[in-house]
Formats: C-alpha cells, structure tokens, sequence
C-alpha cells in the first residue's frame, strides 16, 4: 500500500515538473531572430516540377482564406500543434484549433499589409466554425471556388501538423489551371508541393491554392505563442507572403 501511494507521488510530482517546464519552453523570453528560414523550418521535399510561368495582371483580386473556418468539431480542425498535442499546454482558444487560432491572425495581418502595398486583397472569413456540407455556399471551398472563376486569386492559409505527421512549408498549386507567376514567386519563398498532393485536396481541386507556412512546432510554434515575439513573428510571415505576391505580379 505504502509503495503503491508513493509510486502515485512521484507519478504527480513527474507530471508537475513536466508541465512547468512545458510552460516556461514555451513562454520564456527567447531571443527573436528575423531568419525568416530558421523560423518556418523545414519545407517539403516532395517532388514538384511545376513552373508558374503565366503572367498576372497587377490589379488581379486576392482573396485570402483561413484554413478550416469552417470546420471546427469536424474531422479537419486543423492541427493543435505541438505545444498543445505533445506538451499538454491549452489550446489558443477553447473552441477552435491552434491551427485556426494562427491562420485567423495571419490571414488579418496579410490583408492589411496588403492593402498598405497597394494590392487588391481581401479576407473571407464564414463565421459559422461548423459547417458540415463542403459544398455549402459560406464554406472557404465555395466562395474561393467563385472568386476563382471570376478570375481572382484564392489562398487558403495554414499551419502544417507537427512532427512526422507534417510535410513542411510549401505551396499546393491548383489541380487543373496553370501555375502562375504569383505562385512561382510564393513558392520560392515557402517551397512547393506536388499538384497532385494526397491524391489532390479539395481546396486545390476548386482552383484555390494551399499555403503551409510551416509545421506547428519548434521555434515558429514557441515564437508564435510568446507575448513578446507574437506580433513580429506574425508581422515577418504576413511580410514574406505580400513580397511574394508584389514580386509575382511585377
């Protein structure tokens, strides 16, 4: 009996010990470096041989999406990351992802540096975080889909999944339109995927390219979630995401 109570306090002081460590790795105040390389970390290795080589109009509207918006509850959530997955931290927010929490504040960051840099860009987010028919009219699929076929420019943004389970940073091209110069641009940045990634997505499929900024870990995950980094780190990938469009589209 003794043994078996003192077993449970060692187990209760290991798990204390764990979670204050898992808190200060994450909250600490880490030194900020602006290696944008450094920070996204690895990009996907997979074979690419596309080539955006089709010129854009410089007026050309931008539409950016915040990956799963409108899938919260459902199977595509979006990642928790790894602070909150593998390390047992709360999640940004109690009701969506941290996946979903990041891709909000990216994709509000990149519309209003855009707008400052002279794009034509804009953000759709459905508000309704569950919404079971993919083909809904007020899903990200739909409304790019639409601005796609008038035309426009859709990006969808997300976080990679941690660990062996994600890929990296990288662009996923649309499955049947050929790539752009804004997508070769974006792509030298980030990296780029296979068109035909997983058997091809649903978003690239309906003409709306994916954007993985990274993996949901390490030095972008920590970054991301300290107070002190949070807005540079935000502000350095929205920075890195409208360079890439001003320079695809010169």
């Amino acid at each position: 009996m003794k043994n078996k109570v003192l077993n449970n306090l060692k187990l209760i002081v290991f798990l204390i010990i764990f979670f204050t460590f898992s808190q200060l790795y994450y909250t600490r105040n880490f030194n900020y470096t602006e290696d944008f390389e450094l920070i996204i970390g690895e990009s996907s290795n997979l074979p690419a041989t596309w080539i955006g080589s089709r010129d854009v109009d410089k007026n050309i509207p931008i539409l950016i999406l915040a990956g799963h918006a409108d899938s919260q509850g459902l199977a595509g959530a979006g990642t928790p990351g790894e602070a909150v997955d593998k390390f047992g931290l709360n999640p940004m927010h109690p009701e969506i992802s941290d996946e979903l929490f990041w891709n909000l504040k990216l994709q509000e960051s990149i519309v209003n540096l855009g707008k400052k840099k002279g794009l034509n860009i804009r953000a759709y987010d459905p508000k309704i975080r569950n919404i079971d028919d993919a083909n809904d009219p007020r899903t990200n699929w739909s409304v790019g889909r639409r601005f796609s076929k008038r035309g426009g420019y859709a990006l969808e943004i997300h976080f990679d999944a941690y660990g062996k389970y994600g890929v990296g940073s990288g662009l996923i091209p649309p499955f049947s339109e050929m790539p752009n110069k804004i997508d070769e641009s974006i792509a030298r940045t980030f990296g780029r995927f296979p068109v035909s990634f997983r058997g091809g997505l649903g978003a690239p499929r309906r003409q709306i390219r994916i954007l993985e900024i990274g993996k949901l870990e390490g030095l972008l995950e920590q970054n991301l979630r300290n107070l002190k980094t949070r807005k540079k780190t935000i502000k350095l990938l929205a920075n890195e995401i409208v360079q890439a469009f001003l320079n695809g589209i010169i």
